[in-house]
């Protein structure tokens, strides 16, 4: 460690502590990203990381004060106290962060199978190594494909069981809390055109589609393409947009 910049060492000691790694894997994980710390976060979690009967012991013991005591699942009494210990309101995104790393099939549930693999996904067996990964977490949302990954995802996971659409109200919240991070000027007037105008479920198509206008229509509408394959309800809230006078025509 010794021939290591000031600036490298912190990195490699902050890795350690975050990770759990051992000083070698680490300094292969940082050296192969070029001392670049997310990226190298990225690698390391996306290598299948070897599990001793302790570690299992401890994801074991976890699972049990979380979960449902008349099943086997973490419901959601049980994820409102794990936000409790994590220091987090329920409503923070960083719970569907959590939530899509645990590829949990609905909100406000964990299976035991989810919330082993989310957290060997995440590389932790305890509270604290949780805690510390928080921050992890937040950042994955300013990377344009997982940000992308976790809208998507986003979707499945609020809707109803057994519905194939997500409820108006449901989506305008999800739109709300996912576009404060990836911000979106016209996000609430969208919202205000679904309940003045639409006042239905939303479709699949419709939630995938509107996160592609966000990323590609300038919010003045300088390059929307009327003739493009929207769907009708964006053609209807561009419509809006004009007619309230938000973007000129």
């Amino acid at each position: 460690m010794h021939k290591l910049s000031r600036s490298n060492r912190d990195k490699l000691q902050q890795f350690v502590a975050i990770t759990g790694a051992s000083e070698k894997n680490a300094l292969q994980a940082l050296k192969a990203c070029d001392w670049q710390l997310e990226a190298a976060f990225d690698v390391f979690y996306s290598q299948p990381q070897p599990r001793s009967n302790g570690d299992m012991r401890r994801l074991e013991e976890l699972y049990n004060r979380y979960k449902d005591p008349h099943s086997d699942m973490i419901l959601a009494e049980g994820i409102s106290v794990l936000c409790s210990d994590l220091q987090v309101e329920p409503q923070d995104i960083v719970t569907l962060v959590l939530s899509w790393h645990m590829n949990a099939a609905t909100a406000c549930e964990f299976s035991k199978a989810e919330f082993f693999g989310g957290l060997q996904a995440l590389g932790v067996d305890s509270i604290g190594k949780l805690q510390e990964k928080l921050s992890f977490m937040r950042s994955e949302l300013k990377d344009e494909q997982k940000f992308h990954d976790i809208y998507n995802f986003a979707f499945g996971w609020a809707k109803e069981k057994g519905q194939k659409s997500l409820a108006l109200d449901t989506a305008i919240g999800m739109w709300q809390l996912l576009f404060a991070e990836r911000e979106w000027p016209l996000v609430n007037h969208w919202c205000d055109f679904l309940q003045d105008r639409h006042n239905k479920a939303i479709s699949k198509d419709t939630w995938a589609q509107l996160l592609e206008f966000a990323r590609t229509v300038d919010p003045a509408l300088s390059n929307y393409d009327a003739e493009g394959a929207w769907p009708y309800l964006i053609d209807e809230f561009v419509e809006y947009l004009y007619d309230k006078s938000v973007v000129e025509k």
